[in-house]
């Protein structure tokens, strides 16, 4: 009948040229032997709904896979995926920024060139997402395509499949203890953004007013001199910062040496921020006298600024210190006795 030869042909299209003719030979004759002798049109739907959709039918005729990525790689895919591109994001990121912080010659407002940099960033890390996306996947599906195993067992990390034992080397844990790899890139980019701010203050930080070609940095909030005085104290500060991000990478979860780890930095951040917000030439002259000007204080900011600043950072280091301890502190539920 006419529903025979076309289910035939359309399983037959999908297939390699030279194979058609030997293919549709034995699926006319599976057909014919699964009807009865006298069989209507009816018995052949009824038929053509057990073999299925012909697409389906074909891929089991072909050799190679009729997907990009099949189960057995795609886990493994996406894993990869997610650890390669917010890594490849950053370096994007910080390369782009470095280069045009040292290129810098001082001619227009910084803030323009912080724009700059973040409209530029924001195009660089989509150009880097698409790239790693484009050849991540091309590698999997060669994979998929010179990989022979029959079987679409899912692999793991390890490139092995899974068995039982795999479970010994993964430690549970909690919802509320893990240390997502979002919250790691987080401080790492803040510490690139406040280590910028604080070695280039001079150019970044101060009084912006608008001008004929855009906004001009009249002031600048602190004494650069003052602030490269202490260099030695922020280079500890920040390989502590990017040490608690690395171990927190390492352990993924909250543990009493993570929050306690956590504690030192807060407090040691603290006791520099404190001792470099005590100098009294911190703050430069024209800056401190623009702000006396705008808001007409009858008294000398700094000391405002200082105590007002200093209070905020400590209360920030302290509840961020409570929190560590806090999911640290979190235990596992206890487990359930079951009953054979």
């Amino acid at each position: 009948m006419k529903l025979i030869e076309l289910y035939i042909q359309e399983v037959t299209r999908r297939l390699p040229e030279k194979n058609r003719e030997d293919i549709a030979l034995e699926l006319k004759s599976t057909i014919e032997d699964m009807l009865p002798d006298e069989y209507s049109e009816e018995d052949v739907k009824s038929i053509l709904e057990q073999l299925g959709n012909p697409a389906i039918l074909a891929s089991g005729y072909r050799d190679r896979p009729m997907h990009l990525i099949g189960p057995r790689y795609f886990d493994l895919y996406i894993q990869l995926l997610k650890m390669i591109l917010p890594i490849a994001a950053a370096i994007s990121l910080f390369s782009l920024a470095a280069n045009n912080i040292l290129s810098y010659g001082g001619e227009g407002a910084v803030l323009n060139l912080i724009l700059h940099v973040l409209g530029e960033g924001i195009r660089g890390i989509l150009s880097t997402g698409m790239q790693v996306f484009f050849w991540l996947t091309l590698v999997f599906a060669i994979l998929e395509r010179t990989d022979h195993a029959k079987a679409p067992i899912p692999l793991t990390q390890s490139c092995k499949e899974w068995s039982p034992d795999d479970l010994k080397n993964i430690p549970y844990i909690p919802k509320e203890k893990v240390i997502s790899k979002v919250e790691v890139f987080g401080s790492l980019l803040w510490t690139a953004i406040w280590a910028t701010g604080y070695f280039y203050a001079a150019n970044l930080l101060g009084v912006y007013e608008k001008g004929r070609e855009g906004l001009e940095f009249v002031a600048p909030t602190f004494n650069q001199e003052v602030l490269h005085s202490y260099w030695p104290l922020v280079v500890m500060v920040i390989g502590l910062e990017v040490a608690t991000a690395i171990y927190k990478w390492i352990t993924a979860q909250w543990t009493k040496k993570v929050a306690s780890l956590n504690m030192i930095l807060q407090l040691i951040s603290s006791i520099v921020f404190i001792v470099i917000f005590s100098n009294p030439h911190l703050f430069n002259i024209a800056f401190v006298q623009y702000l006396t000007d705008l808001f007409s204080f009858s008294h000398n900011p700094k000391n405002s600024i200082y105590w007002g600043a200093m209070i905020i950072f400590v209360i920030f280091a302290a509840i961020d210190s409570y929190k560590g301890f806090r999911k640290a502190n979190i235990r596992k539920g206890p487990a359930k006795s079951q009953s054979i």
